[in-house]
């Protein structure tokens, strides 16, 4: 089973947004401050994403429960 591995560039840009939130200075596309973790790393994700680095394809929801 292969592991899925994130770019050095990528890990950097999760680090850099992880830090804005940890000073309070994140904020989602609304305008509203970013009070969670999770939220804060899919951020980050997102937008490493958005500059075509190497990020681990988006998890496949399930229809069956």
């Amino acid at each position: 089973m292969s592991t899925k591995k994130y770019s050095d560039k990528a890990q950097e840009k999760v680090e850099k947004v992880m830090h804005e939130f940890k000073e309070g200075k994140l904020r989602s596309s609304s305008g509203d401050q970013v009070k969670s973790r999770k939220q804060a790393v899919a951020i980050g994700i997102s937008e490493a994403r958005e500059e075509g680095l190497k990020v681990p394809s988006k998890k496949k929801k399930s229809k069956n429960k």
